[in-house]
This record gives structure tokens, C-alpha cells and sequence, in this order.
């Protein structure tokens, strides 16, 4: 069994915007598997499904960025998974736009949702796969709420489905696998 994590903020006004690219690559992953996230469950809308036999849990925390560690900690200890069966899919101001980056285990990098999740689950040996949105420079807030130029959302579409088939393979052949294939894609 797997949960896969995708991070972002609920709502409208959250939804085109770059931190909210890890709830996109879930509605990729989503329509891929033909699984709908709908339902309310460990604060968060949650769809179930199937790859190749096994059990998966789309995640998408509706607790806001910073409080993303509640949510994946509830969905955790429900199922009692291993940590290395969760993948967290979030955006990263340290790659350039649209590129794929996939670890075994890492820190927050500084991320809000990932200092959460690490702290509540203590422990950073879990698999991550991160979408680079560009850096800001000074403004971070604004640059992470904000939407795309409209050229880095042909990039971005690009990269949320490479970042689904990135977890797929995942799931199917392994986290060196897909480490080879897709990183720096």
C-alpha cells in the first residue's frame, strides 16, 4: 500500500498558484488512474484506487501549507504504513521551472509543509518528489502564491505529468528506478 501526498492550500484563490503544484500533480495522478478525490477523510480529500495491484491513497491536505505534517500523520497511522510506502509530491524554489526531482529521504529544504510533515512523522526517511518552480530571489511569499507566466504553465503541465508517471514508477519498479529515469528531467 502506498499514500501519495500531494502538498498545496485549499481553496480558490490557491489553486493555479506555484505552491499548489503538488495538488496538481494528484489531479494528474487522479485522471491517469481514473480515481476521484473527493472524499473527506484525514483532513484532506482523498481518492482510492490501484496500480498494479496495489493499494493507493491520493492525499490532498485541506489544512493549509504549514499544518500539511497533520494531515499525512493521521492518514499514517490509520493504515500503520511504512514511511518509505509515502511519497510527497511538493513544489521546490531551489530547481528551475518544471524540473523533477526525486530522494529517498531528505530535510524540509526549508519548505512550510515539509517541516510539518517531518516534525509530526519524526522523520525525514521517507520518498519525496519535488517540482521546481524557480527562485524568487527576496520576495518568496509572493512568488509562491502566485499564479504561472503563462509560459511556465506549458512547462509546468509538462512537469506535473512526468511527475505522475515519476510516482507510477515509483510504485511499480522501485525509487532507483524512477531516481534514473526522471531526475533532472
Amino acid at each position: 500500500m502506498y499514500i501519495i501526498a500531494g502538498l498545496g492550500n485549499p481553496g480558490r484563490e490557491y489553486e493555479r498558484t506555484r505552491h499548489n503544484v503538488g495538488f496538481m500533480v494528484i489531479d494528474e495522478l487522479a485522471k491517469k488512474l481514473g480515481i476521484r478525490v473527493t472524499k473527506l477523510k484525514f483532513k484532506s480529500l482523498v481518492g482510492e484506487g490501484n496500480v498494479k495491484g496495489e493499494k493507493i491513497i491520493l492525499l490532498k491536505p485541506q489544512t493549509f501549507m504549514n499544518l500539511s505534517g497533520e494531515a499525512l500523520y493521521e492518514a499514517v497511522n490509520f493504515y500503520k504504513i511504512n514511511l518509505e510506502n509515502v511519497i510527497v509530491v511538493y513544489d521546490d524554489k531551489d530547481l528551475d521551472v518544471g524540473k523533477i526531482r526525486i530522494r529517498k529521504k531528505g530535510s524540509s529544504g526549508g519548505h512550510n509543509g515539509m517541516n510539518s510533515i517531518i516534525y509530526l512523522l519524526n522523520s525525514e526517511e521517507f520518498p519525496r518528489v519535488r517540482i521546481g518552480i524557480g527562485n524568487p530571489g527576496e520576495d518568496l511569499v509572493n512568488h509562491v502564491l502566485g499564479e504561472f507566466t503563462e509560459e511556465e504553465k506549458k512547462i509546468i503541465k509538462q512537469a506535473t505529468e512526468k511527475a505522475a508517471e515519476a510516482v507510477i514508477d515509483i510504485i511499480e519498479n522501485g525509487i532507483e528506478h524512477a531516481m534514473n529515469k526522471f531526475n533532472g528531467l
